[in-house]
């Protein structure tokens, strides 16, 4: 399973790590994700989904519906 979140398409970034000495390694950034589940009360079920921490903050800002809305809206999250 590739590491990318379910709400926002978050996935790795790749970048240098620099040494003391400035010497640059390529490296990765990997996503901070979590399973986590997500009661929608619209639809009386249970999610269960694979979220970067910010889109748990956003979860807990505008609700699980809004944030899975903008996701089907934005095509990341399959319908």
């Amino acid at each position: 399973m590739s590491r990318i979140c379910q709400l926002t398409g978050k996935k790795a970034m790749g970048g240098n790590k620099v040494s003391f000495s400035n010497s640059k390694t390529r490296r990765q950034f990997k996503v901070n994700l979590k399973r986590k589940r997500f009661f929608v009360p619209e639809t009386n079920e249970w999610v269960t989904l694979r979220v970067s921490t910010s889109a748990i903050k956003n979860i807990n800002k505008l609700g699980i519906f809004a944030c899975l809305k903008a996701a089907k809206a934005n095509g990341i999250l399959a319908a």
